[in-house]
C-alpha cells in the first residue's frame, strides 16, 4: 500500500450521534406489490472476517434487485411512484394500474439523468406504467451501457458534459416540457422533494438488513457504503444513527471522484472535478445538498479507493460467489483498508455490512497506481502506449490514456489535479503537492507522449525489466524518452508526501503532451497560466545538468517559374533551377551566421525540396524548407527578414528570378541559463548526495520544452537518467540511473520548497 496515499477521514463526533429514521408508511407494500420483488440475500464471509480480526462480514448483495442489478430501483421506483402521486393529485395507496392510466391520460413523461443504473431504473418503471422516459447522459458513457438503458424504452439524450452537467440539463428540459417530471437522486437548490422520496426508497433495504442480521443472532456495529451523490449514505447514515446502539458508518468513495470527502475536510458543500473512473455510479462531483447535513454530522470515516482495488475486491468476491461489480466491491476496498490504519474502531467484537450495490458488468481492467518507486513506475508508465498520433505511420493513441492514469495516481494522493485538453485527444495533466504557502514553487515537466511503436524491434510496451551492457534496465518505447524521468519526479513528489516534511512551496508535476512535435501540452500549460519559480525537465540527459540547447526554426522558400511545356524555352521558366541560385545564396550565409560562446555556431540545413509535376514540363515552383538551429539572438522574425534580403539581392542580379513571400512554419527558442545560476548549484549539490560525484553541467545538442518554460521566465535545467536507444529500435533505461535521479528530485524539493 502506498505510503504517500490520502489518509481516511476520520469524524469522532459521529460516534455518539443520534437521530430519527422515520417509518415510510406504505413503503414497503408498494416494493413488495412490485413483480419480482424479494429480499436480497446476505451473504457472511468467514474466512474475510478471520483474516480483518473481527467477529463477522456480511455482503448485501444488490446484484439482482427487482431484475435490475441495482439497488438504484429501490429509491427510483419510490421516487417516480411518489411524485407523479403528487403530480396528478393521487394518494399515496393509489395502485399501479390506476397510475399508469392516469399518467398516459395526463401525458407524463418521466426526466433523469444518469450515469448508468439509476436513469435504467427509472426507464424501467416508466415501461411498468407505459409511460415516456428521457435519460440525459454524458457523451462519454459507452454504448453497452447506453443500450441497457434504451432497452427498458427509454430515449437516450447524450450531452457534451459530465454527469453533473447532464443533471442540470435534465432540470432544464424537464421544466420545459409539459407533465414532465425530473427523477433524480441529486438535490439542488428548490429541487429537494423527490430527492428525499429517492433516499426514504433505500429503507427497504436498511429494513431487510436489520431482519436478516437478527436472525442471524448478530448485532451491527459497522456499516459501509458507497456515496456518488449521497442518497443511499444518506439512507444508510440516518439508520445507523437512529438505532439504540449507533452502528458505525463508513462512506467510500473512488480516489477520483471524492466529493464527500472534499466537503468535510472543507467543512461545507464543495463541488469537485472528477476523472475517470470504472466505478461509474459513483462519479459524482457534488453531493445532494439533502444528503450533506446528514453526513457531515453522521459519517464516522470518509475513505477513498483506488480503481485497482476496486477491481481486485471484484476478483474476491466473485472467488467468494458473490457477483459484483466495481461500485459493489468498492464497500471491501474500503474495509481492508480501514482494517490496516491506525485509528479504526475495529476489533475482533465487530461486525460489519458491506453494501454491493451492484452487479457485474463490463469495465476496462485499471492499472495499480499505488506505485512510489521510479523503476516500477518507469516500467508501468511504458506499457501505456503514448504513440503521438500526429507522428506515428499507423495511428498513434495520443495522451489519454497515461493521462488517465496519471490522474488517478495524483488522486490517490489526494494531490490537485488539473487536466488540460484544449484539443480532444490530446490531454496534459498537472498534479499539485500545495505548500503551506511563504516558500519557492518548484515544477518537474515532462512529456508522455513517445515517437512511433512501428521501428521498435521488439514488444516496445513490455516495461520488462532486463540487463544491457552489465546494468540493469526498463526496457520499452519510451522508458529512457522521457517516462523514467517524469517517474523519477513523481516518486520524489510521493516520498516528499509521505515523510511529511514541511513544505512551505508548492511541488508542481506537469505531465504533458506532444512534445515530440510541436509541444502543444506545454504551450496549453502556459496558456492557462501555470508558473513556478524555477523548472527541472528530466529529459534524458546520461547525468549531465544541461543548462543550455539550441532553438529552432522552419523557413519555406517557395522559388517561382513558369509552367509550360518542355518543348517551349521561350514561355517556360524553370523553377528548380532558379532555386540553384537561392541555395548557393544560402551556402554563403551559411557562413555569417552567429556563434554563441556556450551552444557554438548557428547552423542551418535544407530538409526538403519539392518542385515540379512531370519530366516534361518546365516547374511552376520550387519549395525549399531551411531549419535554422539558432541561438540566443535569433528570432524568427531576424532569419526571415535575412532569408527576404537574400532573395531581394538575388532579384537584383537575375531579373527573372521570383519568389513568394518567405513564411516561417514553427519555431522554438533558443534554451540558456548560466552555468552558475542558484538553480544549477542547487541541482548539482542535490544530486552529488544523491550520486555521490558533482554532475558536469553543459549544453546539449536537442531541444526541449526547457526552451518555453524559460521564455515565459521561468528558470528551468534540463537533468535526467542515462540509457540507450532514442527514437531506436531498441530503447531502454538504466535502473541505477533512475535511483539517482529519485534521491536528487526527492532533496531538491525538501530543500528548495521548504
Amino acid at each position: 500500500m502506498s505510503s504517500s496515499r490520502r489518509p481516511i477521514y476520520f469524524n469522532t463526533t459521529a460516534a455518539t450521534e443520534k437521530c430519527d429514521f422515520p417509518t415510510v408508511q406504505g413503503l414497503t407494500q408498494f416494493h413488495q406489490s412490485l413483480t419480482g420483488y424479494a429480499p436480497t440475500a446476505l451473504t457472511p464471509l468467514p474466512s474475510l472476517a478471520q483474516e480483518l480480526g473481527v467477529r463477522a462480514v456480511l455482503v448485501k448483495d444488490e446484484s439482482n434487485r427487482l431484475g435490475l442489478p441495482s439497488f438504484k430501483v429501490l429509491g427510483a421506483s419510490w421516487g417516480c411512484y411518489r411524485a407523479i402521486a403528487a403530480y396528478l393529485g393521487l394518494p399515496t395507496t393509489v395502485t399501479l394500474e390506476e397510475m399508469s392510466a392516469r399518467s398516459k391520460e395526463k401525458g407524463v413523461i418521466l426526466f433523469a439523468a444518469t450515469k448508468g443504473n439509476h436513469g435504467r431504473a427509472v426507464a424501467s418503471m416508466a415501461r411498468i406504467l407505459g409511460i415516456e422516459s428521457r435519460i440525459y447522459v454524458s457523451e462519454s458513457m459507452d454504448d453497452a451501457t447506453r443500450g441497457r438503458i434504451s432497452g427498458e424504452g427509454a430515449e437516450i439524450v447524450a450531452i457534451n458534459g459530465d454527469y453533473d452537467q447532464a443533471v442540470l440539463e435534465a432540470l432544464r428540459v424537464s421544466g420545459e416540457v409539459e407533465s414532465g417530471l425530473l427523477i433524480q437522486d441529486t438535490a439542488l437548490e428548490g429541487y429537494e422533494e423527490v430527492p428525499a422520496w429517492i433516499v426514504e426508497g433505500y429503507g427497504t433495504m436498511m429494513a431487510e438488513i436489520e431482519g436478516q442480521v437478527a436472525d442471524m443472532g448478530l448485532e451491527v456495529t459497522t456499516m459501509v457504503t458507497p456515496v456518488g451523490v449521497g442518497s443511499l449514505a444518506n439512507t444508510v447514515a440516518t439508520f445507523c444513527k437512529s438505532r439504540n446502539t449507533p452502528i458505525a458508518v463508513v462512506a467510500v468513495e473512488p480516489d477520483t471522484a471524492a466529493c464527500l470527502q472534499a466537503s468535510l475536510l472543507a467543512g461545507e458543500l464543495t463541488p469537485i472535478d472528477t476523472s475517470r473512473t470504472i466505478m461509474d455510479g459513483m462519479d459524482c462531483g457534488t453531493v445532494s445538498t439533502t444528503a450533506w447535513p446528514n453526513l457531515k454530522r453522521l459519517v464516522d470515516a470518509s475513505v477513498t479507493v483506488s480503481c485497482y482495488e476496486s477491481h481486485r475486491e471484484v476478483e474476491y468476491l466473485a472467488s467468494q460467489s458473490i457477483s459484483a461489480g466495481p461500485c459493489g466491491s468498492a464497500s471491501l476496498a474500503a474495509l481492508r483498508r480501514l482494517a490496516t490504519t491506525k485509528g479504526s474502531w475495529l476489533n475482533k467484537d465487530s461486525v460489519v455490512i458491506l453494501l454491493s450495490t451492484e452487479g457485474p458488468r463490463d469495465y476496462p481492467i485499471p492499472l495499480d497506481v499505488s506505485i512510489d518507486d521510479s523503476v516500477e513506475l518507469t516500467s508501468m508508465l511504458t506499457k501505456i502506449n503514448s504513440s503521438n498520433p500526429t507522428l506515428s505511420l499507423a495511428d498513434g493513441a495520443g495522451e489519454s490514456q497515461i493521462c488517465d492514469y496519471l490522474a488517478a495516481w495524483f488522486a490517490h494522493r489526494g494531490m490537485e489535479v488539473h487536466r488540460i485538453e484544449t484539443i480532444p485527444g490530446r490531454p496534459s495533466v498537472v498534479g499539485v503537492l500545495r505548500g503551506a504557502g511563504g516558500g519557492k514553487s518548484l515544477m518537474f515537466n515532462g512529456h508522455v507522449d513517445t515517437v512511433s511503436l512501428a521501428s521498435y524491434e521488439k514488444d516496445p510496451l513490455s516495461g520488462a525489466i532486463g540487463t544491457r551492457d552489465g546494468q540493469q534496465v526498463v526496457l520499452g518505447r519510451g522508458s529512457l524518452d522521457m517516462k523514467g524521468g517524469l517517474a523519477a519526479a513523481l516518486a520524489a513528489v510521493a516520498t516528499a508526501k509521505a515523510s511529511c516534511y514541511p513544505l512551505r512551496g508548492d511541488v508542481i508535476v506537469a505531465a504533458v503532451s506532444d512534445e515530440e512535435d510541436a509541444s502543444q501540452g506545454t504551450q496549453d500549460l502556459l496558456a492557462a497560466g501555470w508558473r513556478a519559480d524555477a523548472a527541472v525537465v528530466p529529459e534524458p540527459t546520461s547525468g549531465v545538468i544541461a543548462h543550455a540547447h539550441k532553438g529552432f526554426v522552419w523557413v519555406e522558400v517557395s522559388i517561382l517559374g513558369v509552367a509550360a511545356h518542355g518543348s517551349n524555352h521561350v514561355g517556360g521558366v524553370d523553377a528548380i533551377l532558379h532555386a540553384g541560385w537561392f541555395l548557393r545564396a544560402l551556402e554563403e550565409y551559411q557562413q555569417r551566421l552567429p556563434v554563441d560562446d556556450v551552444l557554438g555556431p548557428a547552423t542551418l540545413h535544407c530538409g526538403l525540396i519539392q518542385g515540379g509535376e512531370e519530366a516534361s514540363s518546365y516547374p511552376a515552383k520550387c519549395t525549399v524548407t531551411i531549419e535554422f538551429r539558432t541561438i540566443p539572438g535569433q528570432t524568427e522574425e531576424s532569419i526571415v527578414r535575412d532569408i527576404q534580403a537574400l532573395l531581394e539581392d538575388i532579384q537584383k542580379e537575375n531579373p527573372r528570378f521570383r519568389f513568394a513571400e518567405p513564411k516561417a512554419t514553427l519555431s522554438r527558442p533558443a534554451h540558456k541559463i548560466e552555468s552558475n545560476h542558484p538553480l544549477i548549484n542547487k541541482v548539482a549539490e542535490c544530486a552529488a548526495e544523491a550520486m555521490g560525484s558533482r554532475p558536469l553541467v553543459q549544453s546539449v545538442p536537442f531541444w526541449c520544452d526547457a526552451a518555453l518554460l524559460s521564455s515565459v521566465g521561468i528558470p528551468s535545467v534540463v537533468f535526467g537518467p542515462s540509457g540507450h536507444g532514442l527514437h531506436g529500435k531498441e530503447e531502454w533505461v538504466e535502473v541505477e540511473s533512475l535511483q539517482h535521479m529519485q534521491g536528487t528530485f526527492t532533496k531538491l524539493i525538501r530543500d528548495f520548497c521548504a
